[in-house]
């Protein structure tokens, strides 16, 4: 009798289910090419010239925003097909809905999308780098990366800062606004290009911020972005990783969508802690996420496994200690970081479908 071993047996492969994926995959593709093309239109004004403009040719289009025709008329079949715009068979012509107007063109719109797009392209941009050092575990720093990852991750979350942080975020933490109103001392960690600072300075201007970054170029550009504001009197930037960033008994330190990029986010939460007076907060906003990898399997938390992938883990590795806490740490791991650092206080306070925002008190 013979024996067979099934140990390099492979499961069969169901047909049916194997072109199923291979479509799937397809659309996969045209998702991640409309990337480009979401930019391309953005940049070439097609979007804004076709908002609120009723049907369009591509002729029409082109004439509009000094363009090629024979390139917008691909561009928009692009769109077309991927529900962005809606052809109309019988006159050739194009439209774009009010909703996707609103999405497209609107900075005002708290579903404003563009940001995300260029920092989606940028991440694919410089995936190679990224292919590279996940072969050695190396890091990639935050500064290292193009200038559609910087200025994308600054439009994609100015947008959610916008909509949420003055009228909800804030008021949901004990105490914070009224301090903020009277006149308070605000600490803005990792603040990037400086939108969270700068949209805090505007709404509270008895209050003083101090925006700090590791990343030289960004601080720069914060510096211009508080002037063109008519802020600047009231925010001081500084070039400082969150662990050595300068002032103390601070009523409001922010940490906005950056701790988790941090490689030492516990060290620098001992620094919050040290920096804080006695009856100040620790506002931390970071990506919506679950604690446990099944509740993060969904759209959202695909995009920001990818950007963690892409981005932030990266980040982390390029710094001390490089713990790399990834974009979808969730409450529990947050917590943990908070108590290490000396809170005895920590609470979720609020939350949208894309962050949380988390209160921890000394």
């Amino acid at each position: 009798m013979t024996s067979t071993d099934t140990s390099t047996q492979q499961p069969a492969v169901d047909s049916g289910k194997l072109m199923e994926f291979v479509f799937r995959a397809v659309g996969e593709v045209g998702a991640t090419l409309n990337t480009a093309l979401v930019v391309m239109g953005e940049r070439l004004g097609l979007y804004h010239a076709l908002a609120g403009a009723g049907p369009l040719s591509p002729a029409e289009l082109a004439k509009r925003t000094g363009t090629a025709e024979r390139y917008v008329r691909e561009w928009l079949n692009a769109q077309a097909a991927g529900g962005f715009v809606v052809y109309d068979q019988d006159s050739g012509c194009y439209t774009l809905p009010p909703e996707q107007a609103a999405a497209l063109t609107d900075p005002a719109c708290p579903a404003y999308l563009p940001g995300f797009f260029q920092i989606a392209l940028g991440s694919v941009i410089d995936s190679p780098k990224i292919v590279e050092v996940a072969r050695t575990g190396a890091g990639y720093g935050w500064g290292e990366h193009g200038h559609d990852v910087l200025e994308g991750c600054e439009r994609f979350f100015r947008t959610m800062y916008n909509g949420h942080l003055i009228s909800e975020w804030l008021p949901a933490l004990d105490g914070v606004v009224a301090k903020l109103e009277r006149g308070a001392s605000v600490a803005d960690v990792g603040c990037g290009h400086g939108a969270s600072t700068i949209l805090m300075a505007q709404s509270y201007p008895n209050s003083s911020f101090a925006g700090s970054d590791y990343h030289g170029g960004s601080i720069e550009t914060a510096r211009q972005h508080a002037e063109q504001a008519g802020v600047a009197g009231q925010v001081t930037f500084e070039v400082a990783p969150a662990a050595r960033y300068s002032g103390t008994g601070y009523d409001l330190v922010t940490t906005f969508d950056c701790l988790h990029d941090m490689g030492d986010p516990v060290g620098a939460a001992r620094h919050v802690h040290g920096t804080l007076a006695a009856d100040g907060t620790w506002m931390i906003v970071e990506p919506q996420a679950g604690d446990r990898v099944e509740e993060n399997l969904n759209p959202v938390g695909r995009a920001y496994y990818a950007f963690s992938t892409l981005l932030c883990t990266p980040a982390s590795l390029s710094q001390e200690v490089g713990l790399a806490l990834g974009a979808q740490a969730g409450q529990a791991r947050i917590g943990d970081v908070a108590r290490a650092g000396g809170f005895t206080r920590f609470r979720r306070a609020a939350e949208t479908p894309f962050n949380i925002v988390y209160e921890a008190r000394p």
